[in-house]
């Protein structure tokens, strides 16, 4: 079982890659398509980005852990927690100087093949919005857990990453039309200013993981402040 140290930081970053333009935006879009069936279309889109993000983080844990492994004791908590601090400071810095980035992808067709597609470009295009999940994936490498512990725990995130686009599938379903106004709302805002969001989600990722690796280092205990 992982510490709170470690699983209060992992949710808080999951929860903000909730915030993902192109996973609402494209959801959103599907939902006013005016298709007969959206849930086959929706659920293939979301179920690839989550399963992308899921075999990377797989990899990225077993990459890393390998490559901790062969340095032994070189790196120590201590060092980890530099370490994240320089990276969450870097993000924190960076994200008051990035662009806002692309615009978030309409799907050319709802057929399953092009979902998949979809969701895959996804993965691999919006790298940049993918810092919370690169945070949590350090954090967990950081608790050095075994695989049966971090598994689940990737697994969890990657399907709370994609909850908005079910949620509002949900709220579709269950308000039928009178949702309909709302939602059109809410895309025009994605469409026009959602890209304004990335910023926020780099800054808010680099605040955590700073927080988190100021407190490794134990500059935080020296100040009294405790973290989890």
């Amino acid at each position: 079982m992982l510490p709170l140290d470690v699983l209060v930081p992992v949710a808080g970053l999951a929860l903000l890659d909730t915030l993902s333009p192109a996973v609402i935006g494209v959801s959103l879009y599907v939902l006013l398509s005016g298709s007969r069936s959206v849930a086959r279309p929706l659920l293939a889109y979301l179920g690839t980005v989550a399963a992308f993000y899921l075999a990377l983080g797989c990899a990225l844990m077993l990459g890393l852990g390998f490559a901790l492994d062969r340095l032994g004791g070189l790196l120590d908590d201590t060092a980890l927690g530099w370490i994240l601090t320089v990276a969450g400071g870097g993000a924190l810095v960076f994200s008051f100087f990035m662009s806002t980035g692309p615009r978030p992808r309409r799907p050319a067709s709802l057929r399953t093949g092009a979902m998949v597609a979809l969701g895959l470009g996804t993965g691999v295009l919006e790298g940049a919005t993918a810092l919370p999940y690169f945070g949590a994936i350090a954090l967990l490498t950081a608790a050095d857990p075994s695989p049966l512990v971090w598994l689940p725990v990737l697994a969890a995130y990657n399907l709370v990453m994609v909850l908005p686009g079910v949620l509002l599938y949900l709220g579709l379903r269950a308000l039928g039309e009178r949702a309909r106004p709302r939602l059109e709302r809410w895309r025009a805002k994605v469409e026009s200013g959602g890209r304004g969001a990335l910023p926020w989600i780099v800054g808010i990722a680099g605040f955590l993981l700073l927080r988190q690796g100021l407190w490794l280092t134990g500059a935080l205990a020296g100040l009294g402040v405790t973290v989890g």
